[in-house]
């Protein structure tokens, strides 16, 4: 959950002749277009909130340059990694409803952000749309929304295999993005493959959780965290 300044790093990689490439993948083109603070070239996950739906695997990369676009083209016209069309249609359907889906997903990691915040054995709430955040003012100059991503520190390992075990409405899963809210344990999933030093150095330890919220009722979510975090 840390805020990089687009528009800044794009100034110093023009001064150094670099391209500056966004991963967009979080905020989705709802929230964030990277594009226009200065990035020449942006990916996106479409697996994730483009897609919305847990089913399907896709991936995009977006530029203006036309001498990149080119080369893009010229590489999945030769490898064979273009979409197909049925995973294509499946983007395309959850792009339909992209807006109202990325809405929901903030509302309800909002409440759950100012909930986590409240609780005795939640150490720290990492969340971008929290008003108390030190780089605010960065993140409101440049994303129109906060997204659904939320990760947290917790107490113990001890509370972490207790909430993981816990949980019934939200899903112990790795992705993230879609309709369903789905929980994960970074250290031993999405990061496992990181070396300890690096991922300890990213505050990546046995103690942080992160949530993609979904779209289901936040008070559901929030009673279903409060029994899985404080047995109740």
């Amino acid at each position: 959950m840390k805020v990089s300044d687009i528009a800044a790093i794009a100034d110093i990689a023009r001064e150094h002749h670099c391209l500056v490439l966004v991963d967009n993948t979080f905020l989705s083109p709802y929230f964030q277009k990277p594009l226009t603070l200065g990035a020449d070239v942006v990916i996106h996950s479409g697996t994730k909130y483009l897609g919305g739906h847990n089913d399907v695997l896709s991936g995009f990369v977006i530029t203006p340059a036309g001498d990149i676009a080119e080369r893009l083209k010229y590489i999945y016209k030769t490898t064979g990694s273009g979409l197909s069309p049925m995973d294509s249609w499946l983007v395309l359907r959850g792009m339909k409803t992209l807006a109202l889906r990325m809405e929901q997903h903030q509302k309800n990691a909002l409440a759950i952000a100012h909930w986590l915040k409240t609780q005795k054995k939640v150490q720290e709430v990492f969340y971008i749309g929290l008003e108390d955040r030190k780089d605010r003012e960065l993140i409101l100059r440049q994303c129109t929304g906060f997204g659904g991503m939320i990760s947290f520190r917790v107490d113990s390992f001890e509370t972490v295999k207790q909430v993981l075990s816990a949980v019934k409405l939200i899903r112990f899963a790795e992705s993230l993005g879609g309709v369903e809210t789905l929980i994960t344990f970074p250290m031993s999933q999405t990061h496992a493959e990181v070396p300890e030093e690096i991922r300890e150095g990213l505050g990546i330890t046995d103690t942080l959780l992160r949530l993609s919220v979904g779209i289901e009722n936040a008070d559901d979510l929030i009673a279903d965290l409060d029994q899985a975090l404080n047995g109740k």
